[in-house]
């Protein structure tokens, strides 16, 4: 009995240290979608971005409550049918997409890859779609189209705002007004970005706690420490960076300068805010990318690279499947060879 035990401890921290390492590379992997407007406006340079958007990745653990990791939790699938290869399978499935992703410079959802992977993985062990809470993923799923369209009308409606409330002054005389206002705005989406993803990492680690029967579906039960860890470890990885992916939002989707940065950063932040006190688990990715859409429609529609905006569309639909494949086969393999 003992010995069953210890077994089960360390298969528990094991699979807690994925669930951080996930978190790590979602805030690597995300972290771009961050500091990408300042750094190609040039307000802040690639070192001083990283730790700024870090710094609000952070400070996120104060400011919003749990929602997300609620839905995470216990709102997408039946935590009954969760046991440690499904957590196995989920994780791995979602790292697996996410380093495919940051590879070839994609800026795809990571709270998808794991929503896709912790699908897949449960969808595997049972056979069927019965532990599926088609609300909750059902809500997952619209926010796919919801919220770059959020994002990049908010994006837009600010930029066209900016533009009328200025339009008597020129680029110049402003511009040292949104340097600042582009380092407010970026520090709002680093806040909202580290509240609604690491969040989902803690609802992954509260699920599996649950499955090992350490805690309850009352918020109240889950421990400090695996807030304060998943905060950390999603900041950790904003600081180390996803430079790859930084060029593609930066840069190719539309050009910016510190107000257009301003704009989209602000629609972004704004988009992501109500979605976290509204405890929905939107892609990060998303939101800011149909920010930056917006503002480079807002000048003239040929200011936007459509080709590029419609593969990181691709993308974006083929991430749930992908990753939940992805974890099913890991599922299998933990079953067979663990």
């Amino acid at each position: 009995m003992m010995e069953a035990l210890t077994i089960n401890i360390w298969i528990l921290a094991l699979l807690i240290l994925v669930g951080l390492a996930f978190d790590f590379m979602n805030g690597f992997h995300d972290g771009a979608n961050s500091i990408s407007t300042i750094v190609a406006t040039g307000a802040l340079t690639p070192k001083q971005a990283v730790l700024f958007a870090a710094t609000f990745n952070f400070l996120a653990l104060w400011v919003f409550q749990l929602h997300v990791a609620a839905t995470i939790g216990k709102g997408t699938v039946d935590p009954h049918f969760v046991d440690y290869y499904v957590i196995f399978g989920a994780l791995c499935g979602a790292l697996s997409w996410n380093i495919v992703t940051w590879y070839y410079g994609i800026p795809s959802s990571s709270s998808h890859a794991l929503v896709g992977g912790l699908v897949g993985a449960t969808v595997a062990k049972a056979g069927g779609t019965s532990p599926i809470i088609w609300s909750g993923l059902g809500k997952i799923l619209a926010f796919i189209v919801i919220s770059p369209l959020v994002g990049y009308l908010l994006g837009g409606i600010l930029m066209v705002l900016v533009a009328w409330l200025f339009r008597n002054r020129t680029p110049g005389q402003v511009k040292h007004w949104f340097d600042r206002m582009q380092l407010f705005a970026s520090g709002a989406y680093s806040l909202t970005h580290g509240g609604n993803d690491a969040q989902k990492t803690i609802g992954i680690i509260w699920l599996l706690l649950i499955s090992a029967g350490v805690s309850t579906t009352d918020v109240k039960t889950l421990p400090d420490w695996v807030i304060y860890a998943c905060y950390l470890a999603i900041a950790l990885g904003t600081y180390m960076g996803g430079w790859r992916i930084v060029k593609t939002m930066g840069s190719k989707i539309t050009k910016l300068n510190s107000v257009s940065g301003s704009c989209a950063s602000m629609g972004g932040a704004i988009s992501l805010g109500l979605a976290t006190l509204g405890g929905i688990p939107v892609s990060t990715t998303h939101t800011i990318s149909g920010a930056i859409v917006g503002v480079g429609s807002a000048h003239r529609t040929r200011n936007v690279r459509w080709g590029v905006a419609i593969n990181l569309g691709i993308a974006w639909v083929l991430t749930i499947p992908a990753s939940g494949l992805i974890a099913a086969a890991f599922w299998w393999a933990g079953t067979h060879f663990l």
